[in-house]
């Protein structure tokens, strides 16, 4: 049996130790502790574009994703966004119900469909609370995020749109177990905060390169070293932020 609830598909069969581990968060955490948690996770398959929170709306679940991207996005006044954060297999989505906002003024969209685990926000607060591991992990990856937040904003500032989707590709793709992606140049352009018509020529400029192949909204990365060396510092400085703290 299976339930459809805000465009998220929640199946009422459970995962094993086995399946939480593909999420890298709950794989860092002892065995008695993931043992405690895995009766109160659901797997849930998130669609592309589903919004799993809304800017100051009430977050009842945290998200520990398998296999899927979730993007955080800033939305202004007039319906402009930017993309803030990713987060995929390496952490959750939902940080602000540990950290006592509650509410975040931010969108979660689901950026590349796929699976994750989620868990009632009463439960986690309850587990944050007791400390040990899980909670000391959490800080962790809040950490992560922050410094992701951060150099997104001088990435945006002070590099040119082909920089900054090489540099969304490759954040992207180490979270996924593939070179592809399924994404429109309007959507790219919503997450990067930019004009469609930029996205178009940054896209461009890749695949002339040979770095990429584009059709209907399929993205497939060619060549990644050569991506990795085009691409701005501010993917290196946040990759090792990642590696670091998750290690």
């Amino acid at each position: 049996m299976q339930r459809i609830m805000g465009g998220v598909e929640a199946h009422d069969r459970r995962g094993t130790i086995e399946s939480f581990l593909a999420n890298r968060l709950l794989a860092s955490l002892p065995a008695d502790e993931v043992g405690t948690l895995a009766p109160s996770l659901e797997r849930v398959s998130l669609s592309l574009g589903v919004a799993l929170y809304e800017p100051g709306g009430r977050q009842p679940y945290i998200y520990f994703p398998t296999d899927s991207i979730v993007s955080l996005l800033y939305v202004l006044e007039d319906g402009a966004s930017a993309e803030i954060a990713i987060t995929g297999n390496e952490g959750v989505v939902g940080i602000s119900l540990f950290m006592g906002g509650e509410t975040m003024p931010a969108r979660a969209v689901v950026q590349s469909a796929g699976s994750a685990y989620r868990l009632k926000a009463s439960v986690l607060k309850h587990e944050f609370r007791r400390g040990g591991k899980l909670h000391n992990a959490l800080l962790r990856f809040t950490q992560a995020v922050i410094t992701q937040m951060a150099q997104t904003a001088v990435c945006n500032r002070h590099h040119s749109v082909d920089q900054q989707l090489c540099r969304w590709l490759l954040l992207s793709l180490d979270r996924l177990r593939t070179n592809q992606l399924d994404m429109t140049q309007e959507l790219i352009a919503d997450m990067l905060g930019v004009r469609r018509v930029g996205v178009t020529e940054a896209a461009r400029k890749l695949h002339a390169a040979g770095l990429i192949d584009y059709h209907r909204g399929h993205i497939t990365v060619l060549d990644r070293p050569r991506m990795e060396k085009r691409v701005c510092e501010c993917y290196a400085v946040v990759k090792r932020e990642y590696d670091r703290i998750l290690r």
